[in-house]
């Protein structure tokens, strides 16, 4: 029984017709770590504004530090630079590590953990930071899919 080649290992003998991927530019990491940063700093100004929590910059910072932290450890963990626009490589770290790391952090630190704040945020930055790649990763396969179609003649 001859193994199967994995898909992009030799590009001479793989049959998968897509081309290797090219790994992540210093661009794309860039902005994919401030995509994942705007959009923790956005569940929680969101979550601070619908409970009128106020503005006040250090109750801001207070509840976003926990979050910020535990995205930045599964940036870390899962070794995001190198792909950070796919899903399940990197997606899923960044959004378990903000969420569980999150909210053990936030418990380390005295604020409220509850049930129902937990299954928001689990929705809400799950949504967020999958959300985007998922776009993303939409919006690369039509423009594949149009520079592979010929011209009308």
């Amino acid at each position: 029984m001859t193994p199967t080649p994995m898909p992009h290992a030799n590009p001479t003998t793989s049959s998968d017709p897509r081309p290797p991927r090219a790994p992540a530019g210093a661009a794309s990491i860039a902005v994919a770590a401030a995509l994942d940063l705007a959009l923790v700093v956005l569940f929680v100004a969101i979550g601070r504004r619908s409970h009128d929590e106020g503005s006040a910059i250090a109750g801001f910072l207070t509840t976003l530090w926990p979050f910020v932290a535990g995205a930045a450890a599964g940036w870390l963990a899962g070794l995001v630079w190198r792909a950070p626009w796919r899903i399940v490589r990197s997606g899923l770290v960044v959004w378990a590590g903000a969420v569980v790391l999150g909210m053990l952090l936030r418990i380390a630190s005295g604020q409220g953990v509850q049930w129902s704040f937990v299954i928001v945020t689990v929705v809400v930055l799950g949504v967020f930071l999958l959300g985007w790649r998922a776009i993303a990763q939409l919006a690369s396969r039509l423009r594949r899919r149009r520079g592979l179609r010929s011209p009308a003649a």
